[in-house]
């Protein structure tokens, strides 16, 4: 069962996706995704709920 997880731009703090995970994955996610509070590509970390 997946669980759902969201990503949080690493400048101004949104939460601007949500995508599924496994949760027997441990390794964190670090995206580079586009952030349309800041304007730009910017790094995404994984934050839970």
């Amino acid at each position: 069962m997946r669980e759902w997880m969201f990503l949080e731009c690493g400048e101004c703090g949104n939460r601007n996706y949500r995508t599924p995970k496994d949760p027997k994955d441990t390794n964190k996610l670090d995206l580079k995704k586009y952030c349309k509070f800041c304007r730009g590509h910017r790094s995404h970390k994984e934050k839970r709920k």
